[in-house]
């Protein structure tokens, strides 16, 4: 028997939206990289998210290592958008205080 090397493709799938998912699951790429730079292992990502198969959890930071300007953009991309999101939900919905108008609402009913 012999050993035959092949590439595989990288378990990531780049959504409509522009989110990056890792395999087959709904855990985004950021999830993967962020728990990896706070200091876990592939194995704990998976015990923390087991709908990510182990080797995908490998495949992704390999791929975050040897992109990592690209990722870290991205990431900075997400980040961004996200502040502006709940800055937007914020000025919408001001949530300084909400507990007294559900409290109002409550005794009103």
């Amino acid at each position: 028997m012999s050993l035959s090397i092949t590439a595989e493709p990288i378990p990531l799938q780049m959504q409509p939206d522009g989110i990056v998912r890792v395999g087959e699951t709904r855990v985004t790429l950021d999830t993967v990289v962020v728990t990896f730079k706070q200091g876990a292992t592939p194995e704990e990502i998976v015990y923390q998210y087991p709908s990510l198969q182990l080797a995908d959890v490998y495949a992704a930071i390999s791929f975050y290592l040897r992109h990592q300007e690209e990722v870290e953009a991205y990431l900075q991309r997400r980040q961004q958008r996200a502040t502006e999101i709940r800055q937007q939900n914020q000025a919408k919905f001001d949530p300084l205080g909400m507990r007294d108008r559900l409290l109002a609402r409550r005794r009103n009913s």
